[in-house]
């Protein structure tokens, strides 16, 4: 046995992205060496996300090409779960890991490729940190629900314990991750707010920023979550998907919320902190769609005004409801109404960010933008690039430039200017 090289190549979600660097962990903790390419390494971690067709076509290619570059394989991930079939044709050899068995990992991989002397490593200024698995949604069009299962959470202390190792490492942006965060410790009789009041009662300038959290997991818990925003170090953000603007399209979905609900949770939020930043998610072509269920989520959008929404055109998944639900959307329909969207998202965006310009705010400086910037967020967790050579996990004065309806623009100020 010998000191095995690996590099880790995660698609999708910044859950599965979590859970990559967990695997590397345990790969660290085995004493292999992470590499950064794939060229130089041994053995390929491909952490798989099959949320989509076109997703799961990208995953299928990828494994044809490593099948071809004869190096170990290891598949975690969604795919590993629901698809483990497909994943055999294409790498009969590779080790399939669904996200159930990351508890066997770690014997697994020492029967594999054994077992050296540990090797340590910090954490970095940002880091993601998986709170649970699974959920208690029932949403039709889901593939996600078959792959994960119900909600398991992970123990508060198990949390707490991740969270002071990176805070005491310096990490500065902890990014709070699961299917639906909202949803976390209802199986342990626990709940999010409870577990943040314990995360803030480290000492440290650092933020917390929420993952994805569903409406009608999140409305009885949001007064909690908005009392914890009273602090700094939460990034005043909610990310919580629509999904329809038409009820008996949610319906249909199995969303277990009416649109009046969900604009009733955005409102108290807004209410407590005029300047949160709401982001969100819309599903175009959905079966059984029809030109008036579009005109609504045309006509929410622009109601909203949230600070991103993101648009995907609607996947018919393999074992899942909604596939072979009637009336089914034409792809140019579903295209075009996508287009459309797409287009009024993007003028409410601009036209938000626009009204930021001129503002002097605090930003942390969290990660490398194009070459010669980076990106610093503001409390309500808003990018802005900004040109320089900065380093990583500082706060800094900045005052916004301009605006994309994508972005923003900064520069940093003196100590003396700002807000």
């Amino acid at each position: 046995m010998r000191v095995m090289r690996y590099f880790v190549e995660s698609y999708g979600c910044t859950m599965n992205r979590g859970e990559g660097e967990r695997l590397a962990r345990e790969m660290d903790a085995l004493g292999h060496e992470r590499v950064l390419s794939e060229a130089d390494a041994d053995i390929i971690i491909l952490n798989t996300c099959t949320v989509v067709d076109a997703t799961e076509k990208k995953m299928i290619r990828r494994m044809g090409e490593l099948g071809k570059a004869e190096k170990d394989v290891i598949v975690s991930g969604c795919m590993a779960k629901v698809q483990a079939a497909r994943i055999g044709v294409r790498l009969p050899d590779a080790m399939i890991l669904p996200p159930d068995e990351y508890g066997l990992f770690p014997g697994k991989a020492e029967s594999a490729f054994g077992r050296m002397s540990p090797l340590q490593r910090g954490y970095g200024i940002q880091e993601i940190l998986p709170i649970a698995q699974g959920c208690l949604g029932r949403c039709t069009y889901c593939i996600t629900k078959l792959a994960r299962g119900r909600l398991i959470s992970r123990s508060e202390d198990e949390i707490i314990s991740d969270f002071k190792n990176m805070i005491e490492s310096g990490t500065k942006e902890i990014f709070l991750t699961a299917q639906d965060t909202a949803c976390y410790g209802r199986d342990l009789g626990s709940d999010l707010p409870g577990l943040l009041r314990r995360m803030l009662e480290f000492e440290g300038e650092y933020r917390i920023r929420l993952g994805m959290t569903n409406p009608d997991a999140l409305d009885p818990v949001l007064d909690g979550i908005l009392e914890c925003m009273e602090d700094p170090r939460m990034y005043r953000f909610l990310h919580i998907p629509l999904q329809s603007g038409s009820n008996r399209i949610l319906r249909k979905m199995g969303r277990n919320y009416t649109v009046t609900r969900f604009m009733g949770i955005v409102n108290r939020a807004r209410e407590r902190f005029p300047d949160i930043s709401i982001s969100t998610d819309m599903i175009t072509g959905f079966p059984g769609e029809t030109d008036e269920d579009h005109r609504k989520s045309a006509a929410l959008i622009r109601k909203l005004k949230a600070d991103t929404v993101n648009i995907t055109r609607f996947s018919a998944r393999p074992g899942t409801e909604a596939a072979t639900m009637e009336g089914q959307v034409a792809g140019g329909i579903s295209k075009d109404r996508s287009a459309d969207l797409t287009r009024i998202k993007m003028t409410v965006e601009d036209e938000g960010n626009h009204l930021m310009v001129g503002k002097k705010v605090r930003a942390l400086v969290s990660e490398k933008g194009k070459p010669g910037t980076v990106i610093a967020r503001t409390d309500n967790y808003r990018p802005v690039g900004i040109a320089g050579d900065l380093p990583l996990g500082i706060f800094i004065p900045i005052e916004i430039t301009g605006s994309s309806p994508t972005h923003l623009l900064g520069r940093q100020i003196n100590m003396s200017n700002q807000c």
